[in-house]
């Protein structure tokens, strides 16, 4: 197995990692406080390439692999979950969704605008009673004929009120179960589209998340992803990719709090001495540092899986699984770490473990996660 990252891939990172400190760093606290969507800091992003990275170059892309896109994603998300979840959902479900799955008219018409950031898209798949069930859509697609009708309420949407375009799953064939779901491209601005209020979230509160409902609109048919009755195998592939996302989501707010640690340990003295050289701090930083080198791994290996066409579905499952697991362990001990300060915004490793519980929820909480691994082991 060859472990050395190439010069393109590098060169990803390093952009990445340069935008991050010079345009995320600034502000993030105050945007956190204030619930405040990055929205200079998201178009920057799309000028920059990094809410189309995969997409084919022919759309407006940049037309990278899936390693690209984790090296890029734990870069940014080592400073800003709220600007690393937009990427990643514009990237991993919305243009990744359309180029796959998508009619080249929807492709010429949505995916050239999202690839290069013109405008951001949104999942549309939890309900109020169905999180990541997508088997259980109340929102409903009566056709009729020409166009559908579409009616319900989704929970939880990112980007919800900045998307232009909305992939929404919903029931058009109730009797045939998941067979009868299916997946519309819907424009911002369609009559009878509401956006209800943002959440008040307990982390990535930069980001916008809010429930959106539909009455009686009115969606092309030639806004239909795939054929009729395709709704649920395009949610379950969306969302397998998805997963490798989020995972290196995770991994960058670990490996964030884990260097905000590092540095702070040398810095601080107890007992005469810099608490690094108290053995109990140097035991948790070595834990930290070994969890989080397990979850890049895992993070690379569902990376590799998809770019090199192999059934990416457990090893996505488990690099989700564990980073999230990491994410969470490390931001806490992050704080432990930092003692008091590590209670006060200005250290941020407080918004940084906020951020990390997201990460175990959203895109199928851990459990989901497990049903999946045990389901492929099990074949």
């Amino acid at each position: 197995m060859n472990f050395q990252l190439t010069e393109e891939h590098l060169a990803v990172q390093a952009a990445a990692r340069d935008f991050a400190q010079t345009e995320l760093l600034p502000g993030v606290i105050e945007r956190d406080e204030h619930q405040k969507f990055p929205a200079e800091q998201v178009k920057k992003m799309g000028e920059l390439g990094f809410l189309g990275m995969m997409v084919d170059p022919k759309y407006g892309g940049g037309g990278m692999d899936t390693i690209s896109y984790v090296l890029a994603m734990e870069e940014i998300s080592k400073v800003d979950a709220s600007a690393s979840v937009v990427m990643s959902v514009n990237n991993s479900l919305v243009c990744w969704g359309l180029e796959k799955y998508g009619t080249e008219e929807q492709k010429q018409k949505y995916l050239t605008k999202l690839a290069t950031g013109e405008v951001i898209g949104a999942f549309c798949l939890s309900e109020p009673e169905a999180g990541s069930d997508a088997t259980s859509q109340r929102t409903t697609a009566e056709d009729k004929g020409d166009y559908y009708l579409l009616n319900g309420t989704k929970n939880w949407i990112t980007n919800g009120s900045t998307a232009s375009v909305y992939l929404v799953i919903a029931q058009t064939h109730p009797e045939k179960g998941h067979r009868g779901i299916n997946a519309l491209i819907v424009e911002r601005g369609m009559e009878g589209f509401a956006i209800g209020p943002k959440e008040n979230k307990l982390g990535i509160r930069g980001s916008d998340t809010h429930s959106l409902m539909f009455t009686d609109v009115k969606v092309p048919k030639e806004n239909r992803i795939g054929e009729d009755g395709f709704g649920f195998k395009f949610a379950m592939s969306t969302l397998a990719g998805g997963r490798i996302g989020i995972a290196s989501q995770a991994l960058g707010i670990a490996s964030g709090a884990f260097e905000l640690a590092l540095k702070y340990s040398k810095e601080r003295k107890a007992f005469g001495v810099e608490i690094a050289k108290h053995q109990a701090i140097q035991f948790k930083l070595a834990d930290m540092g070994t969890n989080i080198e397990a979850a890049r791994l895992l993070c690379l290996q569902a990376a590799y899986d998809k770019d090199t066409h192999q059934d990416y579905a457990m090893s996505g499952a488990m690099a989700k699984l564990f980073a999230s697991k990491v994410a969470m362990d490390t931001t806490v001990e992050a704080v432990q770490i930092h003692g008091g300060y590590g209670f006060v915004k200005e250290y941020h490793v407080e918004r940084l473990m906020r951020d990390a519980k997201i990460t175990q929820i959203y895109e199928g909480t851990s459990e989901i996660q497990k049903i999946v691994i045990s389901r492929e082991l099990l074949k």
